[in-house]
């Protein structure tokens, strides 16, 4: 009896059936799915597979689930195999799409989200890097850095840094940005390709009030071999590249989770490059260059928890 009570309790929280009427189909409403590709992707593999499921369609622009079926099952038993399903790709992935519910208390009370881990390890590493940065400015570190990676220059190098720094650059940043909203708006993700959009205008207006702020005087260790403007604090390479890249990857990362850790590696590969090579170029102190990282992670941490609340809240309105 208690189980029994337990998994209707779960059913209501995550998935709400919307249409019944028509015997044989009907719609729900699937917590967690708007907005998730790879959601929408994993329930019609799973439904394809069922028997019972004569045809089916699945939005992740509404989050809903429109399933025709043999007349002779009810709509609860699709409602729990809907169910089952989302509760497989949480444990799969282990991605948190639905709120926890306590079954001893109301079932109709406001959602308590877990804390997302990859959150707190975001905050943590903004809290590492202001510090590191307090360091090298507190002991006047910067200067003898610079030095030190001076002394591995060699004409290969070189250009192999103007090639990394030229991802770095605004316009290219911008126009990557621009590339793959028009893209994602064309496959129907406009919330995902609006939210690019505003992140990166956004970042691109602040990192230029810092500068302005701030105006530090960039270094002048040696001949630069590449053109620069606008002061150097803090490294809008490093601030812009986190958030965009950053950015575009964590969405990359939801709708193909089997690859999450390829495209989180290959993509902090490319940031930290980018960061390093305005310090190989001698046109940033490191301070500029970790300054720019912590900016640029309190935006990416901001537009994340935009996209998950967008995701998770319309989903029981």
């Amino acid at each position: 009896m208690n189980a029994d009570v337990s998994n209707r309790s779960h059913q209501n929280i995550l998935i709400q059936a919307i249409h019944t009427a028509v015997k044989g189909r009907a719609r729900y409403k699937v917590s967690g799915l708007r907005h998730s590709h790879s959601l929408k992707n994993y329930i019609a593999s799973r439904l394809s597979q069922d028997k019972i499921i004569t045809k089916f369609q699945v939005n992740d622009l509404t989050g809903n689930v429109l399933v025709i079926f043999n007349q002779d099952f009810s709509p609860n038993a699709i409602a729990l195999i809907l169910q089952n399903i989302v509760l497989d790709y949480t444990r799969k992935f282990k991605e948190v799409l639905t709120p926890k519910l306590d079954i001893n208390e109301k079932a109709k009370t406001l959602p308590i989200y877990s804390v997302n881990n990859q959150l707190i390890q975001l905050s943590g590493a903004i809290f590492s890097l202001a510090f590191c940065s307090a360091l090298l400015h507190r002991y006047g570190l910067d200067r003898s850095i610079l030095l030190a990676i001076q002394k591995v220059h060699t004409p290969l190098l070189d250009q192999l840094m103007l090639s990394i720094t030229f991802f770095g650059e605004p316009l290219v940043l911008l126009l990557i940005s621009l590339g793959v909203g028009i893209n994602w708006s064309y496959n129907n993700r406009r919330w995902q390709a609006t939210t690019l959009g505003i992140t990166t205008s956004s970042a691109m207006v602040l990192i230029y009030l810092l500068k302005v702020l701030f105006a530090r005087a960039r270094p002048t260790l040696w001949k630069w071999i590449i053109d620069v403007g606008h002061p150097s604090f803090p490294s809008g390479h490093a601030m812009l590249s986190l958030v965009v890249y950053g950015l575009i990857a964590y969405i990359l990362a939801k709708e193909s989770p089997q690859w999450q850790k390829q495209i989180f590696t290959l993509t902090a590969i490319l940031i930290i490059a980018i960061g390093f090579s305005r310090l190989y170029l001698g046109v940033h102190w490191p301070t500029d260059v970790f300054v720019g990282y912590a900016v640029g992670l309190l935006c990416l941490v901001a537009c994340i928890l935009t996209l998950e609340l967008e995701q998770k809240y319309p989903a029981y309105q």
